[in-house]
């Protein structure tokens, strides 16, 4: 029987703690480690405070017992010298990164995984110090992965195939829901589709059609509603008498000519000022923890639905 996955978290942020919470509630040991003394510190706290939550909606059972398994290491090379898997979880800096995975390179074993959570950086993008670049791969989360199970599996050509499948099935194991992302394409999946949503709501705000509330009520209270247990193809496909080839051949011209009637892209100066007064006036920034604490805690009441309802079916 193999042993159990020695996991090791650079970066002690946000994302670091998430991905330490889904490894350590599944029952694997966690180190995480930070250049910044003070995240490092305040990270268990926080993780326990997670956890606390967690319980309260269902989905831990006992919180003392998963923080138990997650420990500090102010040094990087104590972090990840026994890990069998790494998970950085640096800025989107593809030049840091690339530097970072060669030291962790240097200061693992040759079977370890070397994963970055990165929102669009593909790996041939900071492998390129490496010495063996079979190691390195992309295992991307969606914000918080504690709560959100998707993951990216983004192998580079270099990547071994044994890596790939072992992330896929390491990602299995700790409750995630991975895919594999099977050619190198920037922003992978998730992203370009989020991507084109946000151009296209940038749009709708520019040009007057709507307004950023309104926007985000079309689709919380409309597409979101679908959106939160199946796909767009999937969406369509129940949409029509007689499937996805019915919706395409009675709705596909009007998308075509949406598609060609759009113009460049809308990301300026005016249109983001614009989006952040109005988001602004209806929540002051100093309200933005207390906001992110209410989303986390209807993502958790969620997810506890969905799992129900999972196991209704």
């Amino acid at each position: 029987m193999p042993k159990p996955e020695r996991i090791a978290i650079v970066g002690a942020g946000l994302i670091g703690r998430a991905w330490a919470t889904v490894f350590a509630r599944a029952g694997l040991d966690v180190t995480i480690t930070d250049i910044d003394a003070a995240s490092l510190a305040a990270s268990r706290e926080r993780i326990r405070a997670t956890l606390e939550d967690l319980r309260d909606a269902g989905l831990v059972g006992d919180p003392a017992a998963v923080l138990s398994r997650i420990r500090c290491a102010g040094d990087l090379g104590e972090a990840v010298e026994t890990a069998s898997y790494v998970q950085e979880c640096g800025p989107e800096d593809a030049e840091l990164k690339s530097r970072l995975f060669a030291e962790l390179e240097a200061r693992t074993g040759p079977d370890t995984i070397l994963a970055s959570s990165t929102s669009g950086i593909v790996a041939s993008k900071f492998n390129g110090q490496m010495q063996d670049r079979s190691r390195a791969i992309v295992a991307h989360p969606v914000n918080p992965p504690s709560l959100i199970p998707l993951v990216e599996v983004a192998p580079s050509p270099d990547t071994a195939a044994g890596i790939v499948d072992r992330t896929m099935a390491l990602m299995e194991q700790v409750g995630q829901s991975p895919i594999l992302v099977r050619r190198e394409v920037e922003g992978f999946v998730l992203n370009r589709l989020q991507g084109a949503l946000l151009n296209e709501a940038l749009r709708l705000l520019r040009d007057g059609v709507a307004s950023a509330a309104d926007i985000d009520r079309t689709m919380r209270d409309g597409l979101g509603r679908r959106w939160a247990f199946m796909g767009p193809f999937e969406t369509i496909d129940l949409n029509a008498p007689n499937g996805a080839g019915d919706y395409a051949r009675r709705y596909g011209p009007i998308y075509r000519r949406l598609d060609e009637a759009r113009d460049a892209q809308p990301w300026t100066a005016e249109v983001i000022d614009r989006l952040v007064d109005q988001l602004r006036s209806a929540d002051p920034i100093d309200a933005h923890e207390a906001r992110c604490d209410r989303r986390d805690r209807r993502l958790m009441a969620l997810t506890a639905h969905l799992q129900h309802a999972s196991d209704q079916d």
